[in-house]
């Protein structure tokens, strides 16, 4: 994995998110928090998740490890997550900056939520956050579904090539 790979991969995390949220935007209030039953009750707590877990990640590539995730009920709705999301962005993309690619296999030790000391590459950690989100998004869009709500547009890594290259 080189620098240039990993930006890639962090443009469409953000790309893929957006298109998230434009679509939980478009649900109503009550839609965004009902409980359907998913690993995280509803599509604002999956999306609070997403959002709580890369807070978390990016706070250990800072060198603090968080004791707690950030609750979900922290984002009444998906304008106020959105805002959230921008500034974690912009705080992410710097310390992929500030690692550069003579940072990229740095080990970084960090502790869990609950304590454990762990130690991980750097780029493996970003790919993991990537990653991550890749798996609840498509929850989201089980939930979507299962709501009769219109689900995002695709967020497969293949149409973020695809658009990128169309230059939309």
């Amino acid at each position: 994995m080189n620098l240039e790979e990993l930006r890639t991969l962090v443009d469409y995390h953000y790309w893929a998110r957006d298109r998230a949220l434009d679509a939980a935007a478009a649900l109503a209030s009550e839609q965004f928090t009902r409980d359907v039953g998913n690993s995280f009750r509803s599509i604002r707590d999956t999306l609070a998740h997403l959002y709580a877990a890369e807070w978390a990640w990016c706070s250990r590539w800072n060198g603090q490890s968080p004791t707690a995730l950030v609750p979900a009920d922290t984002f009444p709705d998906v304008s106020t997550l959105r805002s959230r999301w921008s500034e974690l962005e912009a705080d992410v993309r710097a310390v992929l900056e500030r690692m550069g690619a003579q940072g990229l296999d740095a080990v970084i030790e960090y502790k869990m939520i609950n304590g454990d000391a762990r130690a991980s590459v750097f780029w493996q950690m970003v790919q993991h956050v990537v990653n991550h989100a890749s798996y609840h998004r498509g929850q989201v869009t089980t939930m979507m579904r299962q709501l009769g709500a219109q689900p995002p547009q695709s967020m497969d890594l293949i149409t973020f090539y695809r658009t990128r290259a169309q230059g939309a």
